[in-house]
């Protein structure tokens, strides 16, 4: 009996068709709506347990991430010193110990007049108390009565005792943030010394042409936007700086030139450091003065000075080589605040423009259609 190769052939593929069900569009797996919930559990548990891992090692990682971002602006320091005829390491010394020591300096000026606020912060809360009491008695739907700041959680007695609490605290974290600064700077300098290395091994991990030259794209991209932005902004801010000086000295306010200090450290943290800024203005100007008015004018003057800053000076400067989105910007203050406290507010900033470069970098560039010759 002869066989007929073709109806073999089709007698195999009907008992695999049979076997393996119905047949699913080329190139495609059948997967039901189970199958896509267990995927996305998985890839949100991976998520829940980096950010737990991220929040636990926040001791090492806090320095560590300071140091890298550190060193990213500082980079293009440290190639012209090397181009200069200065070897790596003692260039990356030189770098890391004029940082240190003007980090050192901006923070011996603002301990003493801290300080000084914290020893009279029981005479500061009185006073403050006496003299918005009066304001917040007129609002009818607040409730507040003479009674409200003697008896309670709003008692003096009771801030006196958080403020003594919170001052404990910071003291109890003097010795690990010690060991953090030595971290930082140790890896501040090694990072610095051994940037191009890293650099070069970076590329090399990928092993197609492409990869490596979008690579070094990106690398290259977030230097110039990290040490142009920073550049600016210190430039910018000192100026701000001076004119917070002049709006305390015309407030009358101790100390202005502290008071432009305060307000240069603080530009580098959006939103959270104006505000800072503004409130303690505000409640400074209210102790100052006998009118509300009066009190309230430096920190509006203040409020004006920075929106003029931000919206029109800085966009001037900067023109479209870094556009900055707000929202963007916010979320993550407000997320690494929430992570990793002070620190975390102080690396969402470069942390963001880094991301952003990034995103901008690798997003897919459309070709421009070519016009078409008439006739």
């Amino acid at each position: 009996m002869r066989h007929d190769p073709e109806r073999v052939l089709k007698e195999r593929a009907d008992v695999g068709y049979e076997m393996l069900g119905p047949a699913s569009p080329a190139g495609t797996s059948r997967k039901d709506g189970l199958d896509l919930a267990a995927g996305w559990a998985l890839i949100g548990i991976f998520l829940l347990m980096a950010l737990a891992a991220v929040y636990l090692m926040a001791p090492i990682l806090i320095p560590l991430s300071l140091a890298v971002v550190t060193g990213l602006i500082l980079g293009l320091a440290a190639e012209r010193l090397t181009d200069a005829g200065i070897p790596p390491l003692p260039a990356a010394l030189l770098l890391a110990t004029a940082f240190g020591v003007g980090v050192f300096v901006i923070t011996g000026m603002l301990v003493e007049p801290l300080t000084a606020l914290a020893n009279n912060a029981p005479d500061v809360i009185r006073d403050t108390i006496d003299r918005i009491r009066p304001s917040l008695e007129r609002i009818e739907w607040l409730n507040i009565r003479a009674e409200t700041f003697s008896t309670g959680a709003m008692s003096l007695e009771s801030l006196l005792e958080n403020t003594s609490s919170l001052v404990a605290m910071v003291s109890a974290g003097v010795a690990p943030a010690l060991l953090q600064a030595l971290i930082f700077f140790a890896a501040l300098v090694l990072f610095l010394a051994g940037r191009l290395k890293l650099r070069r091994m970076l590329i090399l991990a990928f092993p197609r042409r492409g990869q490596r030259l979008a690579a070094i794209r990106v690398m290259n991209a977030i230097d110039r936007s990290l040490g142009y932005y920073f550049a600016i902004a210190v430039v910018v801010y000192a100026v701000f700086g001076l004119v917070t000086a002049v709006i305390a000295y015309a407030g009358g306010f101790a100390m202005p030139a502290l008071w432009g200090l305060f307000a240069f450290v603080a530009s580098f943290v959006p939103f959270l450091g104006v505000a800072v800024v503004s409130a303690a203005m505000a409640v400074t100007g209210l102790l100052t003065h006998d009118t509300t008015i009066a009190g309230l004018s430096p920190a509006i003057a203040f409020l004006a000075a920075n929106l003029v800053v931000e919206n029109f000076v800085f966009p001037s400067v900067m023109g479209r080589r870094l556009q900055l989105n707000a929202f963007i910007i916010f979320t993550a203050i407000i997320f690494w605040t929430w992570l990793w406290g002070p620190a975390g507010a102080m690396l969402a900033l470069p942390l963001s423009i880094i991301g952003m470069t990034i995103a901008d970098e690798l997003r897919p560039v459309k070709k421009k259609s070519r016009p078409s010759l008439p006739g």
